[in-house]
């Protein structure tokens, strides 16, 4: 258009209302709620005892949305939706970190930390909403647990965790030199998703780096064994490249590598 005239009006102001809307249906539910400063309530059933998320975190999450005479206006499947809480709205950008892995619970968000005062994707202005949630994985750690758990059951491996979330199998240990976390290695190596597709392959000569100048996985991994080792890393996102797409590897992909340690240089 060429010009038209400003009629923009300002927000309404819908806290107090609001307030008093979320109070009631506490009341009337017999919730044990806490409030934040911010106007969000939330009920923890449970608060999980996985990874807790922070505001910036990839997240997995089952949830029910409705408002507060109970009609229902939005839900996931089972194994929930996965995004990154700052593309979420604000009252889960505050609450879900509220709650660690397996944990769930209830989300009391008043209009201003969701949708404001206008309509938004079939959600009336100035909308309390409510959503039942279950925090299911933070950053994929719990679901690529579960991810190399299974492959370990499937391919029958004799695999070991460590604190960190590793997995590796050890074929041969090894009778040569033992790296350390900052040593000069030469390691061939085939990496390969859980589904067997390959996504990377070195030389039977191998590649020379300096394990401090890989990912996580490899700095931890490859030093449990001594030239002439072999064996396999099963290496979760957190470890590998993260939430992030790297190439032609998916943000949040669990990571297998079948590696030979030549050499510690």
């Amino acid at each position: 258009m060429s010009c038209s005239n400003d009629d923009s009006k300002p927000p309404i102001d819908y806290s107090a209302q609001n307030e008093a809307e979320i109070k009631a249906y506490i009341a009337n539910n017999n919730l044990d709620a806490k409030r934040t400063n911010s106007g969000l309530y939330y009920v923890i059933n449970e608060a999980g005892t996985g990874k807790q998320p922070t505001a910036t975190s990839n997240v997995t999450v089952a949830y029910k949305g409705y408002y507060t005479d109970k009609k229902a206006f939005g839900q996931s499947t089972d194994a929930g939706i996965t995004a990154n809480l700052q593309g979420m709205i604000t009252g889960w950008i505050e609450g879900i970190p509220f709650f660690k892995e397996g944990g769930s619970g209830i989300l009391l968000i008043p209009a201003h930390l969701a949708y404001g005062s206008d309509e938004s994707r079939g959600i009336p202005a100035g909308s309390v909403l409510i959503f039942e949630i279950k925090l299911i994985s933070v950053e994929y750690s719990a679901a690529n647990d579960a991810e190399i758990v299974k492959y370990i059951a499937d391919n029958k491996l004799n695999a070991v965790k460590t604190a960190s979330g590793l997995y590796y199998v050890i074929d041969e240990a090894g009778t040569g030199k033992q790296p350390t976390a900052t040593s000069n290695v030469t390691v061939a190596y085939k990496g390969y998703f859980t589904n067997k597709t390959v996504f990377d392959q070195s030389t039977a000569n191998g590649v020379s780096f300096n394990l401090q100048q890989v990912i996580k996985g490899w700095t931890e991994g490859i030093p449990y064994f001594k030239e002439g080792g072999s064996g396999k890393l099963l290496i979760p996102a957190t470890l590998g490249y993260g939430s992030n797409n790297y190439s032609t590897i998916p943000g949040g992909s669990v990571l297998i590598f079948d590696i030979k340690l030549i050499s510690v240089n």
